[in-house]
């Protein structure tokens, strides 16, 4: 392929430079090992369990004593386990779901069944990603190679009171390696199935007794493990979800003073990649017809998603820029007794460029090129944080400041193809004189009365809309720990938001929107004269229009504008501005008593109340009535802003050591009740934004990690979620009873809300002769089935499964060169990440179950196997 030939000689450099990679940890709670023998002594040094260290809130802690369902994942662990990104973490997390459609710039990650829905970005995430102390404006922004990795924290439940508003579900905290002062290098190489190959390095540098220097570099590059159908292009690429990117990352520590530390850091990532087509679950009635308009092959029939084959005439490049840089400053203050003063301070970069074919279908319906004035997303960001912390011998104290501002620039357009007019004109007369998938012999109805050639009334440039939103957030907040007893610890922590946006929406319809505006005299009413060519088409396919009673006439009529005014093809929208300004002032905060028994057992009861912010729809909204709580119809809708989610949770838990601290394990009961719960859902030609009243997820977590003394090498980490996740029996709306799109949610289990999900890693390493180490590694997550759809419609749904990911590798003892086999999704387990209508293929309002609509998917990877050799010197 051609971009063997783009890449190879940065491939060639980076194989080059990559001379070796550092070691990573045999057992979970050890640290880095220091340069040389010293390593490998440090190495060889029994470490126990009890000893592990996360920062869960914002201050080092033993993971015991925290009373924070928090599950730690240390380097080698996600070394074992080829996590690169966030979406690589679900087989580790029971409770975590990370999914992405369209293009793999809009991800979501969900915990305990909650989460948000990212196709839109005027709505914040549910689980905060925050990568080294900074907060991540949306999932999506998180997604990428997160490089040298020292852990990641995940913590489940509400977590507003230190890491931010939009943390209703949950964070994902990652913690990427710092600069030390012993030399290092190294490096790895890679290759795998779908052609991949790749190459990164790294090296650690001392540059004087008080500062060090850390570099990393990586490209990555893998063919699509989806083949295409192109039809009659312009697309010519025949693969899809390939891999091409390029990140480089640089942290600089100082140690100013004795009691100064100052750490800076760069990053920067490109990527340049195809993504992401989809298949068919269900090819309804509608198929034969963009079968015919596509050339003859142009949509599965019938659908056979497991051959992942997609049909796409359309381009899906997409174009992900992502940079930043960073300063934390750390104060040790002997002026107050030995406190901790930090300051994060961060301004990120990040930008998407993205081609869609929004028909998922080979005929040429509708579109969006992949260019910049035409496709775009961006967020602009400046955060810092002040954060001032100490002890006393009753109390572990913290106060803080948090300043953030976030610019969101989207251009968002649809380009309408030849087939597009065709398509619906016979897709129209097939619902009032079914079955209907022959080519047109007759007038259409969307063609206007100017003349114009069959199928070129809607050809263009059908919408072209600019974006921009400023949004600014303040907050002020403390977290303190009261040692009350020797064994009760009481914990209070309170934060205080105020959150201000301000957005301005451009529309424009480039083509004129004639489609749309044929139908309109100039009082703005449906003319005669279109009512007469609806009937003359009519008439001329055997359907006497004017015999017809009056009530299926005006339905006709209706159905028939309805369809012609389309968001994109709408000219109502043409040349409107908008202007929508919020304000909110929020609390959120968590209230904790915890109690250790004995050295061995720690229970802890804990309330917390967690808040998302509001914000508005960045999409073309209409209604009947102009109102975004409005049915199906035409009128535009200024409004479209939604409030903020609220979250009420209570965990009742207990952290159990056993076997000399060698054996941990935890468990907690969890009820988390949301208000106003934000939904986007996809309804086949737009998204809309539903606030639900009442969303309540109960549940258990647990955690099992245990390393016995008598095998050492031997590593064991499990954990479990039982979860009911369901929305509110009672949610208003016409949306909420059939024959509303979401007829199915009032009472019903969450999507994306499996009843139950567990993880289990096993890992063993072993000596070989004087000089060698052997190491294995196995591990799996099975979850009960779900919905992968917003409207829980039953052809979404994915029965339960399990993915397994496993490596073997055979290296030095010191570290020095290590050769590793792995695989992800070991057995190819077949599985949706999404489900969805096909767009424009679900003309009509089907009865439960009838098979006239297509749906499609978005599907999981497939598995992936490969070699990889790494190397360090030191």
């Amino acid at each position: 392929m051609s971009c063997q030939h783009l890449h190879s000689n940065r491939l060639a450099t980076a194989v080059a430079v990559a001379l070796l990679w550092s070691g990573a940890l045999p057992a979970v709670a050890q640290t880095a090992p220091a340069a040389g023998s010293a390593g490998e002594q440090a190495q060889n040094e029994p470490k126990t369990l009890d000893t592990l260290v996360v920062t869960a809130q914002k201050r080092e802690e033993i993971m015991q004593n925290v009373p924070i369902t928090v599950t730690a994942l240390p380097q080698q662990l996600l070394q074992d386990n080829n996590v690169r990104d966030i979406k690589d973490l679900q087989t580790l997390v029971p409770g975590l779901t990370v999914t992405s459609t369209q293009n793999e710039a809009i991800t979501t990650a969900r915990l305990r069944g909650i989460g948000t829905v990212g196709d839109n970005i005027g709505l914040e995430s549910s689980v905060g990603i925050v990568i080294d102390d900074v907060y991540r404006p949306r999932n999506s922004v998180g997604f990428g190679d997160l490089g040298e990795l020292d852990r990641i924290e995940v913590l489940k439940g509400p977590q507003g009171t230190l890491f931010g508003k939009n943390t209703s579900a949950g964070v994902i905290s990652i913690i990427t390696r710092k600069p030390d002062f012993e030399w290092a290098g190294g490096g790895e190489l890679g290759i795998g199935n779908y052609n991949a190959r790749g190459a990164n390095a790294w090296l650690n540098a001392p540059m004087s007794d008080r500062t060090a220097l850390r570099l990393y570099a990586a490209h990555r590059e893998r063919d699509g493990w989806m083949r295409v159908v192109t039809g009659a292009g312009p697309r010519s690429e025949h693969r899809d979800y390939d891999q091409n990117y390029d990140t480089f990352r640089a942290k600089l520590l100082w140690l100013a003073t004795d009691n100064v530390e100052v750490l800076l850091a760069a990053d920067a990532t490109h990527r340049n990649e195809n993504c992401c087509t989809a298949v068919q679950l269900v090819s309804g009635s509608s198929a034969p017809l963009i079968n015919a308009l596509g050339g003859g092959n142009a949509i599965a029939i019938p659908a056979n998603p497991w051959a992942r084959v997609a049909y796409s005439n359309r381009d899906t490049t997409q174009k992900i820029d992502d940079k930043g840089v960073q300063a934390t400053v750390t104060v040790s203050m002997d002026a107050l007794g030995g406190a901790t003063l930090t300051s994060v301070t961060a301004s990120r970069d990040w930008s998407a460029i993205n081609g869609r074919d929004f028909d998922f279908s080979a005929a040429d319906l509708i579109y969006m090129n992949p260019q910049k004035d035409e496709s775009y997303n961006q967020f602009r960001t400046f955060s810092q944080e002040l954060r001032l912390a100490g002890s006393t011998e009753h109390v572990d104290w913290l106060v803080g400041a948090f300043y953030s501002h976030e610019t969101i620039r989207r251009t968002e357009s649809y380009r309408i193809g030849a087939a597009y007019e065709p398509y619906l004109s016979i897709g129209l007369l097939s619902l009032i004189n079914p079955p209907s998938a022959s080519l047109p012999n007759a007038a259409s109805f969307l063609a206007d009365a100017t003349g114009r050639p069959f199928g070129t009334v809607f050809a263009g440039l059908g919408a072209l809309d600019h974006y921009r939103q400023t949004a600014r957030s303040s907050a002020l907040f403390s977290n303190n720990t009261w040692h009350a007893s020797e064994g009760l610890d009481v914990t209070l922590g309170l934060r205080y938001t105020r959150e201000t946006k301000d957005l301005r929406s451009q529309y424009a319809n480039p083509n004129g929107g004639l489609g749309c505006a044929s139908y309109f005299d100039p009082n703005g009413t449906i003319s005669a004269a279109a009512i007469g060519r609806i009937a003359t088409a009519l008439t001329a396919r055997g359907v006497p229009f004017s015999l017809l009673p009056a009530a299926t006439q005006q339905s006709i009529i209706s159905n028939v504008v309805a369809y012609s005014c389309l968001p994109w093809a709408n000219v109502l929208h043409n040349g409107r501005v908008t202007n929508q300004s919020m304000a909110e002032n929020e609390w959120s905060g968590t209230l904790k008593a915890a109690y250790r028994w004995n050295p061995h057992v720690m229970t802890y009861l804990s309330y917390a109340r967690g808040y998302k912010a509001g914000g508005f729809n960045l999409d073309r909204v209409q209604s009947a009535n102009g109102l975004s709580s409005g049915g199906p119809g035409i009128r535009p809708v200024n409004d479209t802003s939604f409030p903020g989610e609220f979250v009420n949770s209570w965990e009742l838990g207990a952290k159990t050591t056993w076997a000399g601290g060698n054996l941990l394990l935890n468990g907690a009961l969890f009820h988390q009740r949301y208000s106003d719960f934000q939904l986007n859902s996809f309804l086949g030609t737009s998204f809309v934004v539903r606030s639900i009243p009442e969303v309540v997820s109960r549940g258990l977590d647990a955690e099992l990690l245990w390393q016995p003394k008598s095998l050492r090498g031997l590593m064991l980490q499990a954990g479990a979620m039982w979860a009911d996740t369901r929305y509110g029996k009672h949610i208003p709306g016409a949306d909420f009873v059939y024959p509303g799109a979401l007829y199915k949610l009032p009472g019903a289990r969450i999507s994306f809300a499996p009843a139950f999900s567990g993880t289990l890693s096993l890992t063993y390493q072993w000596d070989i002769g004087a000089t060698l180490r052997g190491r294995f590694n196995i591990g799996g997550k099975y979850m009960t089935g779900y919905n992968t759809g917003s409207d829980l419609d039953a052809e979404k749904w994915q029965k339960g499964y399990g993915l397994v990911n496993a490596r073997i590798g055979l290296g030095r003892r010191d570290e020095r060169w290590q050769v590793e086999l792995w695989a992800t999704n070991l057995f190819n387990q077949r599985y949706l990440q999404v489900g969805f209508d096909g767009p424009l293929q679900a003309l009509g309002t089907p009865e439960p179950g009838n098979p006239r609509n297509t749906y499609d998917a978005f599907l999981g990877a497939p598995r992936m196997f490969g070699a990889t050799l790494r190397l360090r010197f030191e």
